[in-house]
């Protein structure tokens, strides 16, 4: 049964051990790398890419190059979640083929084109600057994966802690097209998760008026 918005937000928590029984099922892990793909990103660039790995041999290799997290390998599924690069740079291509997507006439497609390059100068400056930005965006893609996981009784948590150069090293990456972001297990609870711990709502949120 699924859950509502709501009960899916108060379900999710960093899963730390998954059953390694238990696998999620091909329709449901496309139901939530959907949530990834639809997700909003800057300009419309959809600057990212997602590994699902399955192959129990490369999680077992990932899992040294993740701190030796032990969700790595008892998940069912892990998506690498990767920041794109090269397809965000003018001269890829790409960028016009993203602002063509809107059958534009061509004096204002090259106005976003120039707007787009004027604007992310600095940004597209350096490969380094490019992933900062594109790195950022995939945040997006991520929690909505969560959250997608969540109403279907899935359990997730975001992987941070990794040697980013060796996990790209190991899964082959050409690293002028993409870099490594997020490591993102999932799978189901082998134990019952704790309460969840939030700080109060009049702490966080402020009225302006």
């Amino acid at each position: 049964m699924e859950k509502t918005f709501a009960e899916a937000m108060d379900f999710r928590h960093a899963c730390k051990i998954f059953d390694e029984t238990k696998k999620v099922s091909d329709e449901d892990m496309k139901f939530i790398l959907e949530a990834g793909r639809k997700s909003p990103s800057s300009f419309g660039m959809e600057a990212w890419k997602f590994l699902v790995i399955t192959n129990e041999e490369l999680k077992a290799k990932l899992r040294p190059a993740c701190w030796d997290q032990v969700q790595i390998t008892s998940c069912s599924h892990l998506v690498i979640v990767l920041a794109g690069i090269e397809g965000v740079k003018p001269e890829s291509g790409i960028p016009e083929k993203r602002f063509s997507r809107r059958e534009m006439p061509k004096e204002k497609l090259d106005f976003y084109l120039g707007l787009y390059a004027g604007h992310l100068k600095n940004t597209l400056s350096s490969d380094e600057n490019i992933f900062a930005w594109t790195a950022k965006q995939t945040a997006f893609a991520a929690g909505n994966m969560m959250i997608a996981a969540a109403i279907k009784g899935i359990d997730s948590c975001p992987v941070e802690g990794f040697d980013k150069e060796k996990v790209e090293e190991i899964l082959g990456l050409d690293t002028k097209k993409y870099q490594l972001s997020l490591v993102l297990p999932f799978g189901y609870r082998i134990n019952e998760q704790s309460k969840q711990q939030r700080e109060k709502f009049e702490d966080i949120v402020e009225f302006i008026k």
